[in-house]
């Protein structure tokens, strides 16, 4: 796969991920009615983002500056309302008791940080040649990260009910086990073999997140609620499920764009 398909293949997902965000916030903010004026800015963001990287896409081989250029600043714009929301959503309870039990219940703190999971992308995709190691290594640890933030939603968000079912345990598990495998090629050298393995463990987090999906929209359906839509703001947040999916999406890409640097017979890293 050539750098340029590579660097497409992400320009899309981050695209995708921002159209995905609109519905996802949305949902969210919905829940107290957009209670705060700056709920409003992830909403806004999202939607002018997805309008402007899509039009930034399609004139990237006719003017790649402007590609360029508008790409880092949503980039930057994306950190940084990431950054801000971790702050708003902690200072929601968190900041005010300092405990894990108004940590648990307050806004997921860690949420925004998709914004600046998205806005890295961006500079990254546009800062390192997609042919070079590096690039994959910035794919791969962008979707560690993104594992290590499902972890912490699955934790904390299950947490509330005190994991009332036991398949609530398996997204924290199954996450836990992702981190174990991904974060292995930044420690120590890895072979092809190691690669497939790490491709067949986020196959099986996709289906994890899958069957999440699954549960959370049998869940809601159940639930006594005047709309359907109340259902499912009041209930189990049928979206989340599928941050396992999406995120084995560019797991994948980092992985394969990593398969070109690692030489079989050494089992390491071409230099």
């Amino acid at each position: 796969m050539d750098g340029r398909r590579k660097q497409l293949l992400v320009e899309l997902f981050v695209l995708t991920n921002f159209a995905g965000l609109i519905a996802d916030i949305f949902l969210a903010h919905s829940e107290n009615h957009f209670r705060r004026a700056t709920e409003y800015v992830p909403l806004y963001f999202s939607i002018a983002a997805t309008v402007i990287l899509a039009a930034v896409l399609a004139v990237r081989d006719r003017w790649p500056a402007v590609w360029r250029d508008v790409g880092h600043l949503v980039g930057w714009l994306g950190v940084i309302v990431g950054l801000a929301g971790v702050v708003l959503h902690l200072d929601s309870q968190f900041f005010y008791e300092r405990t894990i039990h108004s940590l648990t219940y307050a806004a997921p703190f860690a949420a925004p940080l998709a914004y600046t999971g998205l806005g890295l992308l961006l500079i990254a995709n546009r800062m390192l040649d997609p042919d070079s190691i590096e690039w994959a290594q910035w794919m791969l640890w962008l979707a560690l990260g993104g594992f290590v933030g499902n972890f912490v939603f699955s934790l904390t968000d299950h947490a509330q009910n005190g994991f009332f079912h036991r398949a609530e345990w398996i997204p924290v598990v199954s996450s836990a086990c992702a981190i174990g495998l991904l974060v292995v090629p930044f420690v120590t050298r890895v072979t092809t073999s190691y690669l497939l393995l790490c491709m067949g463990g986020l196959v099986v987090q996709a289906l994890v997140g899958l069957a999440g999906f699954a549960l959370h929209a049998q869940a809601d359906f159940q639930r006594s609620a005047p709309t359907l839509l109340e259902k499912f703001l009041t209930g189990a947040p049928p979206m989340a499920p599928l941050l396992f999916p999406n995120l084995v999406i560019l797991g994948l890409i980092a992985l394969a764009a990593m398969w070109g640097h690692t030489d079989p017979a050494e089992g390491g890293h071409k230099a």
